[in-house]
């Protein structure tokens, strides 16, 4: 042990003092030379801002002469808007028939005050997206300038993009791999940089590569990452398609199976499951962007990801049927294994709690947690366990998906499943078994704790969370509650355990939270294998 935390510690040092280094060297002469390199492109190809409407949500309706011109790079602002500032993606709101002379004054500004690296802003994130704005919105940036100006926008352009091919490899964030490798692309094509394109192809490959599975679905389960991905490969598909390069099969082939997770998650549902990241999203944007560059995306599976979906007209039961993904693709995973949603005619029933996306806040840490889920919970702990990493929260221990079964027939559905994840403390298997009777509308669950040689007594609980607006009533007979959403109501009922009613926190929405309640069986286990069944019916 002394000798495993001596050679971490080591380790762990050199790491920093290569860090400093680095940095020193990304600051000097030496390396601005390097990135400085004078190359003989102009720009040609200009995207049609359309494109563009898959990953930017923009309306012009601002002057840029409403804008402080002179000290628009004078304020002092918190890091978050500073980026936000750096990055242009502002212009994407600039009206059209605004002053192009202050656009580029302000442009020439920025230059004169960035032109050599500068950690803060010429980050993989900030950078990128900065290149993607200034050669998307030419009209305003580009058009109508002199030589010189042309001359000095190309060059830095050129310069930016030499550093991201110099740091993007370094990069563990896998979205600012996959915007910065859309910025080098859209950079290439514009430019006519033949270095660039092979560049950002080779990287989109290696992307692909590195970050799905065997099925294309993203390693780290996360579904809100899941259309990231889809939308900047559709994005460079079609900027390839309108600057007559060739589309490479590779990209085609993802597009085709990544269109099949979406339309399998979101595109014959149309509701956002909040598991492993997820929040509600509205995509009927994305999808009428689709529908206008003619894709077409269908799916017969019910299982894909790790996840089970059935669904008729009326009603669907999702469940995170799927192992731990591997550590470093944890930063969003939350623990909630055989946790299930279901919904009626577009109502939950029940849910999920979501998930606070920022790190650094407390409410980030309880929303990964097992308690956050409708499943089952030992002793108030999380099925897994997560730590901090340079600034991140990943997976400590994982857990396993044992086996999983699914039947779909018109009159009879059942998702069945279980993990490992609460075998090695407390000597206990969770399977977990959900049958819905479409006819009767229906809902069986059976939790079975399956004991192990290292069995320990402790306590459970099975949660089941609502939705905000749902109102639920406990009736007297201590087993039944009811639950009225705004289209129907239902009955939950059991005959084991203690029933009760919990107010919680709800994270479906981005970064906030309001609370909500949930339905939980609560009891002690035994040495023999339990059988905790329960039942949803809708009241006729």
């Amino acid at each position: 042990m002394f000798l495993k935390s001596s050679i971490s510690f080591i380790e762990e040092f050199f790491s920093l003092l290569f860090d400093k280094i680095r940095k020193v060297y990304l600051k000097s002469n030496i390396y601005n030379k390097k990135i400085s390199i004078i190359e003989n492109h102009t720009l040609g190809y200009k995207p049609s801002l359309s494109i563009l409407n898959c990953i930017i949500k923009y309306e012009k309706k601002n002057k840029i002469e409403d804008y402080y011109v002179n000290a628009i790079w004078e304020k002092k602002i918190n890091s978050k808007d500073l980026k936000k500032l750096n990055s242009f993606y502002w212009l994407f709101t600039i009206d059209l028939k605004s002053s192009k002379k202050i656009t580029h004054s302000i442009i020439q500004n920025w230059i004169d005050k960035n032109k050599n690296y500068n950690s803060e802003i010429w980050e993989i994130n900030t950078l990128s997206k900065r290149i993607i704005s200034w050669i998307a919105n030419s009209k305003l940036t580009y058009e109508d300038t002199s030589d010189e100006y042309k001359f000095i926008f190309n060059r830095i352009i050129i310069k930016q993009v030499n550093h991201l091919i110099n740091e993007i490899n370094r990069s563990e964030v896998f979205d600012n791999k996959m915007i910065g490798c859309t910025a080098i692309i859209l950079t290439g094509l514009s430019y006519n940089h033949e270095k660039f394109i092979s560049y950002g192809l080779n990287l989109l490959k290696k992307i692909i590569n590195s970050s799905f599975d065997n099925e294309y679905f993203p390693k780290s389960r996360n579904i809100r990452q899941l259309v990231f991905y889809l939308k900047y490969f559709v994005l460079i598909r079609e900027l390839l398609k309108e600057s007559l390069n060739d589309i490479p099969e590779f990209l085609n082939e993802i597009i085709y199976y990544l269109g099949k997770a979406y339309n399998f998650s979101w595109g014959s549902i149309k509701e956002s499951l909040l598991f492993n990241g997820n929040h509600v999203s509205d995509l009927s944007d994305f999808d009428k962007y689709l529908n206008l560059y003619k894709y077409k995306f269908s799916n017969e599976r019910h299982e894909l990801g790790g996840y089970s979906i059935l669904k008729n007209k009326s009603v669907v039961l999702a469940m995170d049927s799927g192992s731990t993904p591997d550590k470093k693709y944890s930063n969003d995973y939350q623990s909630g294994p055989l946790s299930f949603e279901t919904i009626y005619k577009g109502n939950k029933i029940i849910c999920n709690s979501g998930y606070f996306q920022n790190q650094n806040h407390k409410l980030n840490t309880i929303s990964r947690s097992t308690v956050a889920h409708s499943t089952l919970v030992l002793n108030n702990k999380s099925a897994s366990n997560f730590k901090k990493k340079n600034n991140k929260t990943i997976l400590e221990n994982g857990l396993k998906s044992i086996n999983s079964n699914i039947i779909f027939q018109k009159k009879f559905w059942s998702i069945k499943g279980s993990h490992n994840g609460y075998q090695k403390e407390f000597g206990i298997i969770h399977e977990r078994a959900i049958e819905f009777f479409p006819e009767s509308n229906k809902f069986l669950g059976k939790d079975k704790l399956i004991k192990k040689k290292n069995y320990v007594p402790t306590t459970f609980e099975i949660r089941f969370h609502l939705m905000p607006n749902t109102k639920v009533t406990k009736t007297q007979d201590n087993r039944t509650v009811l639950i009225e959403l705004e289209n129907s109501g239902w009955k939950f009922f059991t005959n084991h355990g203690l029933i009760g009613i919990e107010t919680g926190l709800y994270f479906g929405k981005k970064n906030t939270y309001i609370e909500n309640q949930n339905i939980f069986i609560s009891g002690n286990t035994q040495k023999e294998d339990q059988l905790i069944e329960w039942e949803i019916s809708k009241i006729k």
